[in-house]
C-alpha cells in the first residue's frame, strides 16, 4: 500500500481520484472506495498495509479521524464545488433542502443567495439518522435536495430529486498536496523523535522526565532497567511507577537537587533532578540516575584498558607478503601451531619478520582478543629487564614508582607474551623465567605473594641457542621448555621468488608516503636485487627500496637509483674469486651480472656432478629457484 490513501465515499469521487492520480503521476497515492463505517474499515486496512496518511471527505473523514490514530487530511468542499452542485437547480423557485455533514454544506447558504435560491440547511451526523431527519422536510413540500452521497441514497428511497455536491479536480489535487506536506512533516518529526530516543537510550545515565502533572513523559531504557519499569509506563504518575523519586519536590520548589544518593534494591544510585522552566513557569522535571556500583566496575575496566594500551597484535598471516613455496610452508606450519598454548621458538636471522609471525600466531589463536605484549630482551638494560617482566611493589628499590607497577607477564594475562632476542636474557633471570613457565605465576620484586598468570609464551632468536648452551650462556632446561614447537623463518636469500613482490610493495608504500608517483620497477633493478646477498633480509630490502624512491626523479625505479651505495654493495656482495678448497673460480674478463651468474652456476654444478640439492645449498638458494634459473637459460637459447 502507498504512503497516502484516498478513501472515496462514493463511486464518482473514486473514479475521478483514480484519474487524477494517474494523470499527475502521484506515485505514492492509492485510492479505495468506502463510505462512513465501511470507509473506516477500508482506512484501517490501508494502515495495516503501510499507509501513513488518509485523505477523505465529509462524514467519512470525521469518522476516520475520530476512530484511527493516524494523520487524516480533509478533502474540503470549496465554493466552486458548491456552485457546481447548485448548477442543476439554477432558476428553481421552490425551497431546496441542502443536507449533509457540516464540513460539506458549510457555505451553501451563501451560494444560494448568489443564485437567488431558497435554501434550507439540514445538517446530519450519522447515516442512520438521515431518513428520520429528512422526512419532516418532505412533508413540508420540499422535493429537491442537494448534498453529500447519503443525500442521493435516501432521497431516491423517498422519491425525491437529489443532486450531489462533488469535489472538483482542483480540490482533490489540493488535498493530495496537503497530504504530501503532512507526510513530509511527519517523517521529519519521526526522524527527530528517533534521534532523540536513540540519544537518550545510548547515554549511560538513566533518564526520567515528568510534566507539571507529575506524569511520565520520557523514560529511557537505562532507567527502565535500573528501576525495573515496564515499557508501558508513559503517562503514568511517577510516584506510582518509581517511589521516592522526590521529583514532586523539585516540581513544587523549582530548586535543583544534584548529586544525591538513593538506594534502589542492593545498589546505590546517584541522582540529579532539574526543573524544566518555560517562560518563568515550571513545566516539568527531568532526572538522571547513575548506578554507583556500575561506575566503579566501569572505572576498573578503564584502568585495565589503559594498562593494555598499545598491547595489540596489528598483523595477521594475511599481511605477510610472499610468493615462494618455502614461505607458504612456514605459514602453514605457524597456523598449525597457533591453536595450541605450547611455547614456540621462532628462529630466523635479523630482519626476516619474526615478530610478524608472532603476531600472526596470536591473532590466529583463541587468545586473539587478549593482549599481545612484546619485549626485546636486548633493548633493555639488564637491571631493568626483571622489573619490566615481573613488576614490583611500592618501595622495592630506589626510584620505584610509589604505587608499584605491574609486570609485562601480568599485563599479558589471558593473552600472549613475545620475548624477542631471548638469547640476550641475562643468565640470572633465565631461571626465574623458567619458573614462571612451569608454575604459571609471578612474584613482583619486593613482594611476598605470587600472582597467577595465564599467558602463552612465544620466543624468538637470531642465534644458535645450542651453541650458547655449550658456552654456558643459556640454560639448557629453559631451551627445552621454550622449544616445545620450533618455527624457522627462512632468510630472504633462500626465497628469491619473494623479492619482486616485496620490492613492489615497498615501492608503493614509500611512493605514497613521499608522493613520488612511482609506477614501475625496472627489470635491471629487480635482477640486481635477486642477485644481491641480503644480510638484513626483508628489513634491508625495504631500506634499499626506500632509498631508491627518495632518489628517484621519474616514475620508474632502476638500478641508478641505488645512488652512491651501489659501489659498496657491489664490493661487499658480488664474487670475483671464490675458494672451493680444490681450486679457485676466477674471472679475468669483464662480464655482466647475468653472464657471471650463469658461469658460476655451471661451475658449481660441475663441482658437484650435477647434484641439484648440494649445488643449491652452496649457491644459497633453494632447489626450485635453481631449477627455474636453469630453465630460463635453456629457454633463452
Amino acid at each position: 500500500m502507498k504512503d497516502i490513501v484516498i478513501v472515496a465515499p462514493f463511486d464518482d469521487l473514486y473514479l475521478l481520484s483514480k484519474k487524477i492520480v494517474e494523470k499527475n503521476s502521484f506515485d505514492n497515492v492509492d485510492v479505495v472506495e468506502g463510505n462512513l463505517k465501511h470507509g473506516v474499515k477500508m482506512a484501517e486496512h490501508a494502515i495495516n498495509k503501510g499507509a501513513k496518511i488518509i485523505v477523505s471527505r465529509g462524514g467519512t473523514y470525521n469518522l476516520i479521524k475520530e476512530n484511527l490514530k493516524i494523520p487524516v487530511v480533509e478533502l474540503s468542499i470549496t465554493s466552486f464545488d458548491l456552485l457546481r452542485g447548485f448548477k442543476n437547480v439554477k432558476g428553481y423557485k421552490e425551497k431546496i433542502g441542502v443536507i449533509g455533514y457540516g464540513n460539506v454544506i458549510d457555505g451553501s447558504d451563501i451560494a444560494g443567495n448568489l443564485l437567488d435560491l431558497d435554501i434550507v440547511k439540514i445538517e446530519v451526523n450519522w447515516e442512520e439518522n438521515v431518513e428520520r431527519i429528512i422526512q419532516p422536510y418532505i412533508d413540508k413540500g420540499i422535493k429537491v435536495f442537494i448534498g453529500d452521497s447519503i443525500t442521493k441514497k435516501i432521497s431516491s428511497k423517498l422519491n425525491c430529486k437529489s443532486y450531489t455536491i462533488e469535489s472538483g479536480e482542483d480540490s482533490i489535487v489540493s488535498a493530495i498536496n496537503d497530504a504530501n506536506r503532512v507526510l513530509m512533516l511527519s517523517k521529519m518529526e519521526q526522524e527527530r523523535a528517533e534521534q532523540f530516543r536513540t540519544i537518550t537510550d545510548f547515554v549511560h545515565d538513566g533518564i526520567i522526565s515528568i510534566d507539571q502533572n507529575e506524569k511520565i513523559v520520557l523514560i529511557n531504557n537505562t532507567a527502565k532497567k535500573l528501576f525495573n519499569i515496564a515499557d508501558n509506563s508513559l503517562g503514568e504518575l511517577v510516584q506510582e511507577v518509581v517511589p521516592q523519586t522526590k521529583l514532586h519536590e523539585v516540581l513544587e520548589t523549582g530548586q535543583p537537587q544534584l548529586g544525591e544518593l538513593q538506594d534502589v534494591g542492593s545498589s546505590k544510585i546517584t541522582t540529579n533532578r532539574i526543573p524544566i522552566i518555560v517562560e518563568g513557569e515550571i513545566k516539568g522535571v527531568v532526572a538522571t540516575f547513575n548506578d554507583v556500583t556500575e561506575l566503579q566496575q566501569l572505572e576498573r575496566n578503564v584502568r585495565v584498558k589503559l594498562s593494555r594500551k598499545g598491547f595489540l597484535a596489528k598483523y595477521r598471516f594475511d599481511d605477510i607478503i610472499y610468493s615462494s613455496q618455502i614461505m607458504e610452508e612456514s605459514i602453514t606450519k605457524a597456523k598449525r601451531y597457533s591453536p595450541y598454548d605450547s611455547p614456540i621458538l621462532i628462529i630466523g636471522k635479523t630482519g626476516v619478520g619474526k615478530e610478524l609471525f608472532a603476531q600472526g600466531v596470536h591473532n590466529y589463536s583463541s587468545r586473539s582478543k587478549g593482549p599481545f605484549v612484546a619485549i626485546n630482551c636486548a633493548a633493555l638494560p639488564p637491571n631493568l629487564i626483571e622489573s619490566e617482566l615481573f613488576g614490583y611493589v611500592e618501595g622495592a628499590f630506589t626510584g620505584a614508582n610509589r604505587k608499584g607497577k605491574a609486570g609485562l607477564f601480568e599485563l599479558a594475562h589471558a593473552g600472549t607474551i613475545f620475548l624477542d632476542e631471548i638469547s640476550e636474557l641475562p643468565l640470572e633471570l633465565q631461571g626465574r623465567l623458567l619458573r614462571v613457565l612451569q608454575e604459571k605465576e609471578v612474584m613482583r620484586i619486593g613482594d611476598d605473594k605470587v600472582i597467577p598468570v595465564d599467558v602463552r609464551i612465544l620466543c624468538a632468536t637470531n642465534k644458535d641457542l645450542k651453541v650458547l648452551i655449550d658456552e654456558g650462556k643459556f640454560r639448557e632446561d629453559l631451551y627445552y621448555r621454550i622449544n616445545i614447537l620450533s618455527l624457522r623463518i627462512p632468510p630472504l636469500n633462500e626465497r628469491v621468488e619473494d623479492i619482486t613482490i616485496l620490492a613492489k610493495t615497498f615501492a608503493k608504500k614509500y611512493s605514497d608516503k613521499y608522493n613520488k608517483g612511482i609506477k614501475k620497477i625496472d627489470e635491471s633493478l629487480l635482477e640486481y636485487l635477486r642477485q644481491y646477498k641480503f644480510k638484513g633480509n626483508v628489513r634491508e630490502l625495504e631500506g634499499i627500496i626506500e632509498r631508491c624512491v627518495v632518489l628517484a626523479t621519474d616514475e620508474i625505479l632502476d638500478i641508478t637509483h641505488l645512488g652512491n651505495n651501489i659501489e659498496n654493495i657491489d664490493k661487499e656482495n658480488t664474487v670475483n674469486e671464490v675458494n672451493l678448497n680444490d681450486g679457485f673460480f676466477s674471472v679475468e674478463e669483464e662480464l655482466s651480472l647475468d653472464e657471471l651468474n650463469s658461469i658460476y652456476i655451471d661451475h658449481i654444478l660441475d663441482r658437484y656432478d650435477g647434484a641439484i640439492n648440494q649445488s643449491a645449498n652452496v649457491l644459497g638458494i633453494n632447489r626450485s629457484t635453481l631449477w627455474r634459473r636453469l630453465k630460463e637459460r635453456d629457454d633463452a637459447k
